[in-house]
């Protein structure tokens, strides 16, 4: 991908409201052409280290070991701030595993999860996210719902209709309905939640389809690198939302142990010494949507994403 021209063209004072002080003349391109920084696995800052262990697989059946359950939440704790903080830092775009806990008394109470569960359950979260959202109308966020845990095939359906019913419910006439937005025609409607869901949901106008992915499923930066670029070649005249995974992902097999039995360290170190690598070249690319990685509020990442916006405006 080439560079960028007009660089230094955008100016935010304070990246807590940085969708309303982008140039009006970004303002009528649809929000599938701006880039827009966005968190991976959003809410494992509160992953419960008294949960069980519901994944990597080769890892469960050792749930009853507390040390253990420590490890895979320090190695599974891939954001540092809570979704407010998150949204204040600028983060526009929300990927939220959805679970189930086996045998919980109540029916259609429903967590966050990466390896382990979070503490706090989804309609918590999902509150704390539309309080923002009405004190900040011109910031439109992008909350994407995949990965369903615990959803077995006699309750899947029940517990899909219950979160729905809660989303419509909750964010009411603030859901931009699927086409294509921009943040002029979202705040002239009084909307700015897009909510994207990865299960069929035909019959809810509201929910948008599954937003693509793109990730390197590797801990090797070069590899992260050449699945985002593989990816802005793929998407180059795309008219939907995608997503460049900047983050590193741990080894699903044994090669896990490499990394977890170092005991000195963990997952967010690992991500403080890569991602300024990643940022540096990330700001010679275009074409990028939302680009989403771990510790999306370190210092440079959002202002890096927001500034890719530059190559967008005319010199």
């Amino acid at each position: 991908m080439s560079a960028k021209k007009g660089k230094g063209n955008i100016k935010i004072a304070n990246y807590t409201d940085w969708m309303s002080q982008l140039p009006s003349e970004l303002w009528t391109i649809p929000l599938f052409k701006l880039a827009i920084p966005g968190s991976h696995d959003s809410v494992s800052y509160d992953l419960d280290a008294s949960s069980a262990i519901i994944e990597p697989d080769n890892l469960k059946r050792f749930s009853w070991i507390y040390c253990l359950r420590r490890i895979v939440r320090t190695w599974g704790m891939t954001q540092e701030y809570n979704i407010t903080m998150q949204l204040e830092a600028g983060v526009r775009y929300f990927d939220l595993r959805i679970a189930r806990k086996r045998n919980d008394h109540h029916p259609t109470r429903l967590y966050f999860y990466h390896g382990l569960y979070t503490s706090t359950d989804v309609e918590t979260v999902l509150r704390e996210i539309h309080a923002w959202t009405v004190a900040h109308p011109k910031e439109v966020i992008i909350l994407a719902f995949s990965n369903f845990n615990g959803f077995e095939k006699n309750i899947k359906d029940k517990l899909h209709n219950h979160l729905i019913g809660f989303i419509k419910t909750l964010f009411g006439s603030k859901l931009v309905p699927p086409g294509i937005p921009t943040l002029r025609n979202c705040w002239d409607q009084g909307k700015n939640v897009i909510v994207s869901y990865d299960y069929p949901a035909n019959y809810h106008p509201e929910m948008w389809k599954k937003i693509t992915y793109y990730y390197a499923n590797s801990m090797d930066r070069a590899q992260v690198k050449s699945k985002i670029s593989e990816a802005l070649g793929k998407e180059k005249t795309s008219n939907y939302f995608f997503v460049c995974g900047l983050n590193m992902t741990l080894p699903a097999d044994h090669r896990i142990l490499i990394y977890i039995l170092r005991l000195c360290d963990s997952f967010p170190n690992v991500i403080r010494r890569g991602l300024p690598k990643l940022l540096k070249w990330l700001k010679q690319q275009s074409g990028v949507n939302i680009v989403a990685s771990d510790l999306a509020t370190r210092k440079d990442f959002v202002s890096t994403v927001v500034e890719l916006n530059s190559a967008l405006m005319k010199p």
